[in-house]
Protein backbone atom coordinates (compact mmCIF):
# COMPACT_ATOMS: atom_id res chain seq x y z
CA UNK A 1 0.00 0.00 0.00
CA UNK A 2 1.38 3.38 -0.65
CA UNK A 3 0.47 6.56 0.67
CA UNK A 4 -2.08 8.57 -0.94
CA UNK A 5 -2.73 11.68 1.11
CA UNK A 6 -1.67 14.96 0.87
CA UNK A 7 -2.16 17.99 3.13
CA UNK A 8 0.43 20.35 2.03
CA UNK A 9 -0.69 21.44 -1.73
CA UNK A 10 -0.07 24.67 -3.49
CA UNK A 11 -2.39 26.48 -6.86
CA UNK A 12 -2.43 29.47 -8.88
CA UNK A 13 -4.11 30.74 -6.14
CA UNK A 14 -0.93 31.51 -4.36
CA UNK A 15 2.84 30.26 -5.53
CA UNK A 16 1.49 27.11 -7.58
CA UNK A 17 1.52 26.01 -11.26
CA UNK A 18 -1.92 24.34 -11.37
CA UNK A 19 -5.35 25.49 -10.98
CA UNK A 20 -7.08 23.98 -7.86
CA UNK A 21 -9.26 21.51 -10.34
CA UNK A 22 -6.43 20.06 -12.09
CA UNK A 23 -4.88 19.43 -9.09
CA UNK A 24 -7.75 17.61 -7.60
CA UNK A 25 -7.62 15.60 -11.00
CA UNK A 26 -4.24 14.84 -10.86
CA UNK A 27 -4.74 13.41 -6.79
CA UNK A 28 -7.54 10.95 -8.54
CA UNK A 29 -5.40 9.99 -11.21
CA UNK A 30 -2.83 9.00 -8.96
CA UNK A 31 -4.94 6.89 -6.65
CA UNK A 32 -5.56 9.65 -3.53
CA UNK A 33 -7.62 9.25 -1.01
CA UNK A 34 -7.64 12.31 0.59
CA UNK A 35 -6.01 15.87 -0.39
CA UNK A 36 -5.76 19.04 1.45
CA UNK A 37 -5.14 22.28 -0.24
CA UNK A 38 -2.54 24.59 2.11
CA UNK A 39 -2.42 28.47 0.03
CA UNK A 40 -0.12 30.73 1.52
CA UNK A 41 -1.18 33.62 3.70
CA UNK A 42 1.69 36.03 4.55
CA UNK A 43 3.33 39.03 4.39
CA UNK A 44 4.82 37.95 1.30
CA UNK A 45 2.52 35.80 -0.83
CA UNK A 46 -1.92 36.01 0.34
CA UNK A 47 -5.09 34.68 -1.15
CA UNK A 48 -7.77 36.04 -2.37
CA UNK A 49 -8.97 34.14 0.43
CA UNK A 50 -13.08 33.89 0.43
CA UNK A 51 -12.40 33.11 -3.15
CA UNK A 52 -9.98 30.17 -2.24
CA UNK A 53 -12.66 29.35 -0.03
CA UNK A 54 -15.64 29.03 -2.49
CA UNK A 55 -13.08 27.08 -4.99
CA UNK A 56 -12.16 24.42 -2.88
CA UNK A 57 -15.71 24.11 -1.43
CA UNK A 58 -17.28 23.80 -4.94
CA UNK A 59 -14.44 20.78 -5.74
CA UNK A 60 -15.36 19.05 -2.16
CA UNK A 61 -18.35 18.98 -3.13
CA UNK A 62 -18.08 17.85 -7.49
CA UNK A 63 -15.80 15.18 -6.73
CA UNK A 64 -16.88 13.84 -2.97
CA UNK A 65 -17.72 10.22 -4.89
CA UNK A 66 -13.97 10.39 -5.58
CA UNK A 67 -11.78 11.51 -3.25
CA UNK A 68 -12.14 13.82 0.40
CA UNK A 69 -10.88 17.41 -0.31
CA UNK A 70 -9.93 19.53 2.76
CA UNK A 71 -9.47 23.19 2.80
CA UNK A 72 -6.41 24.25 4.79
CA UNK A 73 -3.74 27.45 4.86
CA UNK A 74 -0.60 27.68 4.89
CA UNK A 75 -0.19 30.43 7.57
CA UNK A 76 3.08 32.05 8.54
CA UNK A 77 4.40 32.58 12.48
CA UNK A 78 4.32 36.41 11.63
CA UNK A 79 0.86 36.72 9.81
CA UNK A 80 -2.43 37.92 11.20
CA UNK A 81 -3.81 34.37 12.76
CA UNK A 82 -7.74 35.30 11.64
CA UNK A 83 -7.14 36.48 8.39
CA UNK A 84 -7.88 32.46 7.80
CA UNK A 85 -10.49 31.97 10.07
CA UNK A 86 -12.64 29.70 7.57
CA UNK A 87 -9.89 27.20 7.19
CA UNK A 88 -9.83 23.81 8.26
CA UNK A 89 -6.24 23.08 9.39
CA UNK A 90 -3.55 25.02 9.64
CA UNK A 91 0.19 24.39 9.09
CA UNK A 92 2.02 26.47 10.77
CA UNK A 93 5.30 27.93 9.38
CA UNK A 94 8.26 30.47 9.76
CA UNK A 95 9.35 32.11 6.49
CA UNK A 96 9.86 35.27 8.00
CA UNK A 97 12.00 36.80 10.72
CA UNK A 98 10.80 39.97 12.94
CA UNK A 99 13.29 42.63 11.46
CA UNK A 100 12.01 45.74 10.30
CA UNK A 101 12.69 45.99 6.79
CA UNK A 102 11.22 47.74 3.61
CA UNK A 103 10.18 44.77 1.90
CA UNK A 104 9.30 40.80 3.87
CA UNK A 105 12.39 38.92 3.50
CA UNK A 106 12.22 35.10 4.02
CA UNK A 107 14.98 32.86 4.79
CA UNK A 108 13.96 30.51 1.03
CA UNK A 109 13.42 32.98 -1.22
CA UNK A 110 16.68 33.54 -2.55
CA UNK A 111 20.81 33.51 -1.87
CA UNK A 112 20.89 37.36 -1.88
CA UNK A 113 17.63 37.39 0.17
CA UNK A 114 19.33 35.54 2.70
CA UNK A 115 22.59 37.00 3.11
CA UNK A 116 20.89 40.61 3.20
CA UNK A 117 19.05 39.07 6.29
CA UNK A 118 22.37 37.75 7.81
CA UNK A 119 24.34 41.03 6.91
CA UNK A 120 21.51 43.94 7.64
CA UNK A 121 19.82 42.06 10.73
CA UNK A 122 22.71 39.55 12.67
CA UNK A 123 26.28 41.22 11.63
CA UNK A 124 26.86 38.69 8.94
CA UNK A 125 26.08 36.16 12.39
CA UNK A 126 24.11 32.92 10.69
CA UNK A 127 24.07 31.19 14.01
CA UNK A 128 22.73 34.12 15.55
CA UNK A 129 20.61 34.33 12.33
CA UNK A 130 19.50 30.14 13.02
CA UNK A 131 18.42 31.07 16.73
CA UNK A 132 16.50 33.62 15.92
CA UNK A 133 14.38 31.65 13.69
CA UNK A 134 14.06 28.73 16.22
CA UNK A 135 13.48 31.45 18.81
CA UNK A 136 10.23 32.36 16.30
CA UNK A 137 9.56 28.66 15.47
CA UNK A 138 9.02 27.58 18.82
CA UNK A 139 6.17 30.33 19.87
CA UNK A 140 4.40 29.19 16.50
CA UNK A 141 1.45 26.76 18.01
CA UNK A 142 1.21 29.60 20.67
CA UNK A 143 0.50 32.38 17.84
CA UNK A 144 -1.75 30.65 15.30
CA UNK A 145 -2.91 27.67 17.42
CA UNK A 146 -1.98 25.45 14.14
CA UNK A 147 -2.66 21.91 13.02
CA UNK A 148 0.72 20.90 12.47
CA UNK A 149 4.42 22.68 11.93
CA UNK A 150 5.40 23.20 8.11
CA UNK A 151 8.81 22.35 7.10
CA UNK A 152 10.20 23.10 11.05
CA UNK A 153 14.03 23.55 9.43
CA UNK A 154 13.77 25.77 6.62
CA UNK A 155 16.40 27.89 7.57
CA UNK A 156 18.70 25.81 6.04
CA UNK A 157 17.37 26.04 2.50
CA UNK A 158 20.02 27.62 1.05
CA UNK A 159 22.78 25.81 3.32
CA UNK A 160 23.69 22.91 0.83
CA UNK A 161 24.79 26.01 -1.75
CA UNK A 162 26.00 28.69 0.61
CA UNK A 163 27.66 26.35 3.61
CA UNK A 164 26.53 29.30 6.47
CA UNK A 165 26.03 27.00 9.07
CA UNK A 166 27.33 23.88 10.07
CA UNK A 167 24.30 21.54 10.71
CA UNK A 168 26.07 19.76 13.45
CA UNK A 169 27.57 22.56 15.49
CA UNK A 170 25.74 23.23 19.31
CA UNK A 171 25.11 26.90 17.74
CA UNK A 172 22.69 25.64 15.43
CA UNK A 173 21.30 22.42 16.80
CA UNK A 174 20.59 23.47 20.16
CA UNK A 175 18.00 26.21 19.42
CA UNK A 176 16.99 23.81 17.26
CA UNK A 177 16.39 21.29 19.95
CA UNK A 178 14.90 23.67 22.38
CA UNK A 179 12.07 24.70 20.10
CA UNK A 180 11.44 21.11 18.47
CA UNK A 181 10.83 19.78 22.05
CA UNK A 182 8.77 22.40 23.31
CA UNK A 183 6.71 22.38 20.68
CA UNK A 184 6.54 18.59 21.11
CA UNK A 185 5.34 19.10 24.49
CA UNK A 186 2.52 21.37 23.36
CA UNK A 187 0.99 18.85 21.53
CA UNK A 188 1.64 19.69 18.07
CA UNK A 189 2.96 17.49 15.18
CA UNK A 190 5.60 17.82 12.74
CA UNK A 191 5.42 17.09 8.76
CA UNK A 192 7.81 15.59 7.29
CA UNK A 193 8.40 17.99 3.94
CA UNK A 194 9.34 16.56 0.59
CA UNK A 195 9.49 19.80 -1.13
CA UNK A 196 13.27 20.61 -1.36
CA UNK A 197 13.93 17.13 -2.48
CA UNK A 198 11.11 16.42 -4.74
CA UNK A 199 12.46 20.10 -6.63
CA UNK A 200 16.00 19.03 -6.63
CA UNK A 201 16.55 21.98 -4.43
CA UNK A 202 18.20 20.05 -1.24
CA UNK A 203 19.72 16.78 -0.83
CA UNK A 204 17.61 16.27 2.60
CA UNK A 205 14.30 16.77 3.70
CA UNK A 206 12.57 18.68 6.25
CA UNK A 207 13.29 17.92 9.07
CA UNK A 208 16.84 16.27 8.22
CA UNK A 209 18.10 13.10 9.45
CA UNK A 210 19.15 14.21 13.33
CA UNK A 211 16.46 16.43 13.85
CA UNK A 212 14.13 13.75 12.75
CA UNK A 213 15.87 11.21 15.07
CA UNK A 214 15.22 13.98 17.94
CA UNK A 215 11.42 14.37 17.43
CA UNK A 216 10.81 10.67 17.42
CA UNK A 217 13.17 10.42 20.61
CA UNK A 218 11.13 13.58 21.96
CA UNK A 219 7.85 11.26 21.09
CA UNK A 220 6.67 13.44 18.45
CA UNK A 221 4.08 12.76 15.79
CA UNK A 222 4.50 13.21 11.86
CA UNK A 223 2.67 13.81 8.76
CA UNK A 224 4.58 13.52 5.58
CA UNK A 225 3.82 16.23 3.08
CA UNK A 226 5.04 16.89 -0.59
CA UNK A 227 4.62 20.71 -0.33
CA UNK A 228 3.91 20.25 -4.07
CA UNK A 229 3.69 23.38 -6.19
CA UNK A 230 3.15 20.99 -9.67
CA UNK A 231 0.47 18.89 -9.91
CA UNK A 232 2.78 16.26 -10.58
CA UNK A 233 4.57 16.08 -7.10
CA UNK A 234 1.90 15.42 -5.32
CA UNK A 235 3.39 12.42 -3.95
CA UNK A 236 6.48 13.53 -4.91
CA UNK A 237 9.48 12.03 -2.11
CA UNK A 238 6.98 9.95 -0.28
CA UNK A 239 9.20 6.98 -0.72
CA UNK A 240 12.32 8.83 0.61
CA UNK A 241 10.07 9.86 3.87
CA UNK A 242 8.45 6.88 4.50
CA UNK A 243 12.10 5.10 4.62
CA UNK A 244 13.91 8.28 6.87
CA UNK A 245 10.84 8.01 9.32
CA UNK A 246 11.04 4.19 9.42
CA UNK A 247 15.30 4.23 10.47
CA UNK A 248 14.30 6.95 13.13
CA UNK A 249 11.86 4.43 14.26
CA UNK A 250 8.55 5.98 13.80
CA UNK A 251 6.10 3.14 13.57
CA UNK A 252 3.35 5.32 11.86
CA UNK A 253 2.07 8.36 10.18
CA UNK A 254 -0.76 10.81 10.74
CA UNK A 255 -3.54 11.55 8.24
CA UNK A 256 -6.28 14.33 8.75
CA UNK A 257 -9.48 12.99 8.01
CA UNK A 258 -13.49 14.06 8.02
CA UNK A 259 -14.26 10.55 8.21
CA UNK A 260 -16.87 8.71 10.61
CA UNK A 261 -17.19 12.41 13.15
CA UNK A 262 -17.73 14.62 9.58
CA UNK A 263 -14.74 16.77 11.96
CA UNK A 264 -11.37 17.13 11.42
CA UNK A 265 -9.03 14.69 12.98
CA UNK A 266 -6.27 12.54 12.72
CA UNK A 267 -5.89 9.04 11.93
CA UNK A 268 -3.00 6.81 11.86
CA UNK A 269 -1.44 4.26 9.07
CA UNK A 270 1.21 2.23 10.05
CA UNK A 271 4.77 2.85 8.44
CA UNK A 272 5.89 -0.83 7.72
CA UNK A 273 2.61 -0.78 5.42
CA UNK A 274 3.49 1.49 3.30
CA UNK A 275 5.33 1.01 -0.07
Amino acid sequence: MALRANYHTHTTFCDGSDSAEDVVLAAIDKGFSHLGFSGHMDPDIHMDFDAYLAEIGRLREKYADKIEILCGVELDNLYDPHCADGAEYVIGSTHFLDVQSDIPISVDNSVEMMRRLAEEFFGGDYYKLAKSYYELSARVYDRLHCTFVGHFDLVTRFNDSMHFLDEADPRYIMPALEAMEYLVKEGVPFEINCGAVNRNRKKELYPNMFLLKNLREFGGEILINSDAHQKELLDGGFEIAVERALACGFTHVNILTRRGTGKIHFEQLALDALY
